[in-house]
């Protein structure tokens, strides 16, 4: 039992040596100078350092869309409320009383005040000085900078300024637009067109040369032959309101003839005509080279706008059957062309050429015979 007791005592002193070590070091950290460095440094510089970043710039970065949103926030406000500045310094003036209705801007999208796009009476007619303060040197009141009108009379009170002047406040805001960037060298431009010869601005939201149904109208102050043509009885449905002048025409310019839209005349009449388009197995060479060489686009007294009725339109290029000659009723023909079929008088019954000769635009037929003269 003695050596029992024993080892007991022993194993009883080792135990509560490893308690004595252990509990002290769960108490205390082991480092006793990682705490007080945290808590409260000794040098007051590194409180700083632990307080703000490292590097400074990094807190202005992060802020800094915000920022840029609310400074183009502001920038549009400061737009907006210097457009409605400037146009009170005209609007004391140019109220509702005026003959022209200036203040039916505000009904187009020239004249919209929460869109920073729109201009100010200023960024057309320009700031204007003398005009507003006066000029020494001119009896009366001095004209604006910019007096927009047409070379066929003049604008309120004052001598309208050249077009050139005019159009190019127009085309500050306008000449990104693609349908305008063949404006310079265009015909209109070197016939010293205005934008407003054609164009009103201050209409209340009713531009006659922008509606199909008064477009043409406005065409026809200048193009009265087309007006003519228009009015007979074979037309494009322009005068009904189906179509209009711009379906066909660019005149704000173009690459193509005559401001057409595409650059040739048969791509344009293809835009509405593909099935004349092609390709055919055997084509008929007027159509390939332009429409016009047989029809009139803008009206005449024959069907499908042919500029005179076949088979006479025929014969300016074919040559009539041998020694047939198209002729009227009531005539004969010579023998040995007495027949019906072979009388002239037969040629210009009915469908005339095309009573045969059906696929004028080009034909697929295979036959060798039949498709070299366009038949069905």
């Amino acid at each position: 039992m003695k050596p029992i007791r024993q080892l007991l005592t022993k194993f009883a002193f080792i135990v509560g040596l490893c308690v004595f070590y252990t509990a002290p070091a769960a108490a205390e950290p082991a480092n006793t100078e990682a705490a007080p460095a945290v808590a409260a440094p000794a040098n007051p510089e590194a409180a700083a350092a632990v307080a703000a970043p490292a590097n400074a710039d990094v807190a202005p970065a992060v802020a800094k869309p915000v920022n840029a949103a609310e400074a183009a926030l502001k920038k549009e406000a400061d737009l907006k409320s210097d457009a409605r500045t400037k146009d009170q310094v005209c609007t004391r003036c140019h109220d509702e009383s005026e003959t022209k209705p200036i203040l039916s801007l505000y009904q187009t999208k020239h004249g919209v005040r929460a869109d920073s796009r729109a201009p100010n009476c200023q960024s057309c007619h320009g700031e204007s000085d003398k005009h507003l303060h006066g000029d020494p040197s001119v009896k009366g009141r001095a004209s604006p900078d910019v007096v927009f009108g047409t070379r066929r009379g003049t604008s309120g009170d004052f001598e309208t300024k050249e077009a050139i002047l005019q159009n190019t406040a127009c085309l500050a805001c306008h000449r990104t637009d693609s349908k305008r960037s063949h404006w310079e060298g265009s015909t209109h431009q070197r016939e010293n067109v205005a934008c407003v010869s054609c164009h009103t601005i201050h209409n209340g939201g009713h531009d006659k040369v922008r509606e199909k149904l008064t477009q043409a109208d406005v065409c026809f102050t200048c193009h009265k032959e087309q007006r003519t043509l228009i009015n007979k009885p074979s037309h494009h449905p322009i005068p009904e309101g189906k179509m209009a002048c711009s379906d066909c025409h660019n005149p704000h310019g173009s690459v193509g003839p005559k401001l057409m839209k595409r650059d040739t005349v048969n791509d344009t009449c293809y835009t509405c005509h593909m099935e004349k388009r092609g390709p055919f197995a055997h084509n008929h060479e007027p159509v390939d080279d332009d429409c016009t060489n047989c029809h009139n686009p803008h009206g005449t007294t024959a069907e499908s706008m042919l500029k005179m009725r076949a088979p006479f339109l025929c014969n300016t290029c074919h040559t009539p059957h041998g020694a047939v000659s198209p002729s009227l009723a009531g005539q004969s023909a010579a023998a040995p062309y007495a027949s019906p079929m072979n009388s002239g008088v037969a040629i210009t019954q009915g469908r005339a050429c095309a009573n045969c000769h059906s696929e004028v635009h080009g034909s697929n037929n295979p036959g060798l015979t039949n498709s070299q003269f366009l038949f069905r």
